[in-house]
C-alpha cells in the first residue's frame, strides 16, 4: 500500500515538473525522440556512477537489468558523449564575477562606498581593470556588450554605470537555457539529498506560498519580494566572497549556492 502511494506521488511530481520542461523543449524544436535519447543516456550514466553494489564494480548486465535497456543499448549510451556547452557556463560565471567584484572591491567604489561609474579604460581603476581582475582573458568590449544586453550597465558621459546588481543573461537564449540546467538541477539535487539524508544533514529548501492573494496587491508584493530577495543575495555574496580561496587547493575547494525564485499564476490553474 505504501509503495503504491509513493509511486503515485512520484508519478504526479514527474508530470508536474515535466510540463514546463516540455514547453521549453517544444518551443525550441526538441522532438520527443531527442528527449528520450537524452533520458536513456542519463539513466545509464547515473546507474553506472551512483548505483553500483557496495564494494563491487558496476557492470553492463546489472545496469541493463536496472534500467530496462538492452546490454547493447547500455554499451552504446556509455560510449556516447553528452552535449556540453562550457563556453556558455563560462560567460555566465564571468558576468557574475565582474558584478560581484564591482560591488565588493573598494578599488571600484566611489567616496560613498558605492559602485563607482568607471571609465572604460584608463590608467587606474577602470572598467577594463575590473574585467581583467575578475573575468580573466575576456575582452573588455565583449564584457561591456554582454552586461549592456543583460541590462546591468549603461554608459553615461563616457563612463560605465552599474544599474542592476543581479546578472541574468540578456538576449542570448543559449545562456538563458544554461540556467535551466544549473539552477533547476541544483534544486532537484537538493530535494533528492533531503529525501535520503538524516535529520542532522538536511539542506535548506523552503518556500512561502499563498493561493488566494488579492490581485490588486500582487504588483506591490512582487516588487517587495524582488527587493528583499536581491538584498539577501547581495549580503550572502559578500559573505561567500570573503571565504573564497585565492588559489586552488588540492581538493578544489567547495561549491555552494543558494537560489531564490518568484512565481505566480491564477489560483485555479493546475
Amino acid at each position: 500500500m505504501l509503495e503504491n502511494k509513493l509511486n503515485r506521488a512520484l508519478s504526479a511530481s514527474i508530470l508536474r515538473l515535466l510540463r514546463p520542461l516540455v514547453r521549453i523543449l517544444l518551443r525550441n524544436g526538441v522532438a520527443y525522440g531527442s528527449f528520450t535519447e537524452l533520458a536513456r543516456k542519463v539513466y545509464v550514466d547515473v546507474a553506472f556512477e551512483e548505483f553500483a553494489p557496495k564494494g563491487k564494480k558496476q557492470t553492463v548486465s546489472r545496469v541493463s537489468a536496472m534500467t530496462g535497456l538492452t546490454r547493447k543499448e547500455v554499451k552504446r549510451l556509455l560510449e556516447m558523449e553528452g552535449p556540453v556547452d562550457p563556453a556558455s557556463r563560462e560567460r555566465f560565471n564571468r558576468g557574475v564575477r565582474v558584478i560581484s567584484g564591482w560591488l565588493h572591491d573598494k578599488r571600484f567604489h566611489d567616496a560613498g562606498g558605492k559602485p563607482a561609474d568607471l571609465p572604460v579604460d584608463s590608467k587606474r581603476n577602470s572598467f577594463a581593470d575590473l574585467v581583467k581582475e575578475y573575468s580573466g582573458d575576456i575582452p573588455t568590449k565583449a564584457m561591456l556588450t554582454m552586461l549592456e544586453e543583460a541590462g546591468n550597465v549603461r554608459q553615461v558621459k563616457g563612463k560605465v554605470r552599474l544599474v542592476r546588481h543581479a546578472y541574468v543573461p540578456g538576449n542570448d537564449p543559449v545562456d538563458m537555457l544554461q540556467i535551466l540546467g544549473t539552477d533547476v538541477g541544483e534544486l532537484i539535487a537538493t530535494i533528492d539529498h533531503n529525501l535520503t539524508a538524516g535529520p542532522d544533514d538536511l539542506l535548506f529548501q523552503r518556500k512561502v506560498a499563498y493561493d488566494s492573494i488579492d490581485p490588486a496587491a500582487v504588483a506591490k508584493l512582487k516588487k517587495m519580494s524582488f527587493k528583499k530577495a536581491q538584498a539577501l543575495l547581495e549580503q550572502l555574496d559578500r559573505q561567500f566572497s570573503r571565504h573564497e580561496l585565492e588559489t586552488e587547493s588540492d581538493d578544489g575547494g567547495k561549491y555552494i549556492s543558494l537560489g531564490i525564485y518568484y512565481y505566480e499564476r491564477d489560483s485555479k490553474e493546475e
